[in-house]
């Protein structure tokens, strides 16, 4: 009648039944006889190996290691315990960043692109440019950051000093405007002129067309970047190709459509 029985070893320890049948099942804690009744009584020495094994499972030391470091000598234990608490932190620091990138997933924005660009993005919007335009940009950033990785950084610089630029600003906000002029208009060819000539007076600024072309090996992905939201034949894409010959016309490489 000594000990007590698996529902109450559980209760004292803190477990429940099936959480000892495992340990057993494992063999992490040796499995009591049954006494004349039947029942198998756990006694002090049972209880103790059950509070051990519990303490160093919630600590995070997984079951398969928690039998040899209670049959460990008190260096290796130790030892152990440095590594397991080494893995934690790692688990740690792993949850941490999950946790802030749900944080970042709560903005759109900041999920896929860095704080410099939603930073941007909001000068954007602040300008006045229309939510839409916004949105597409920050899908051509996302691209760019995607396609070209290594050039990212230097293109969101391009645009922060040519965003300082009222005319500049100006320019891209009249050809905000123009995406919705029919394809034929007249006034897209003397829009295309006006930007390519300010790009080509003003080199910095160039290098928001010319920065990302650089570093891309093909031209696919130029024009995955360049191009993208464009519908084939409207203004939009008839402007862009305007300004992509003017700029070719003075020298300045542009991947044509038709190169790979």
């Amino acid at each position: 009648m000594n000990g007590v029985t698996i529902g109450q070893a559980a209760a004292f320890v803190g477990v429940t039944v099936k959480t000892v049948r495992h340990y057993h099942k494992l063999g992490l804690v040796k499995e009591p006889e049954r006494d004349s009744s039947g029942y198998r009584r756990y006694g002090s020495a049972e209880l103790l190996r059950l509070v051990q094994v519990r303490t160093l499972a919630a600590a995070g030391v997984p079951l398969a290691e928690v039998g040899p470091l209670l049959d460990a000598d008190p260096a290796l234990f130790a030892a152990a315990l440095t590594g397991v608490e080494r893995q934690l932190t790692e688990r740690i620091e792993e949850l941490i960043a999950r946790r802030d990138m749900l944080h970042r997933l709560a903005d759109g924005d900041r999920a896929l692109l860095p704080d410099r660009a939603v930073a941007l993005l909001q000068r954007l919007s602040g300008f006045g440019f229309p939510a839409d335009e916004v949105a597409a940009t920050r899908e051509g950033w996302v691209l760019a950051r995607t396609l070209v990785p290594e050039g990212f950084d230097d293109y969101l610089t391009h645009v922060e000093h040519a965003l300082d630029d009222p005319r500049f600003v100006a320019l891209i906000k009249r050809a905000t405007e123009a995406t919705t002029w029919e394809p034929d208009d007249p006034r897209i060819a003397d829009l295309a002129t006006a930007i390519a000539d300010h790009f080509l007076a003003n080199p910095a600024h160039l290098k928001i067309v010319t920065g990302l072309q650089a570093r891309t090996d093909a031209a696919a992905r130029y024009h995955l970047i360049a191009h993208h939201g464009e519908k084939q034949g409207s203004a939009t894409a008839r402007g862009v190709a305007l300004i992509e010959a003017k700029l070719r016309a003075a020298g300045i490489h542009t991947p044509r459509p038709d190169t790979h």
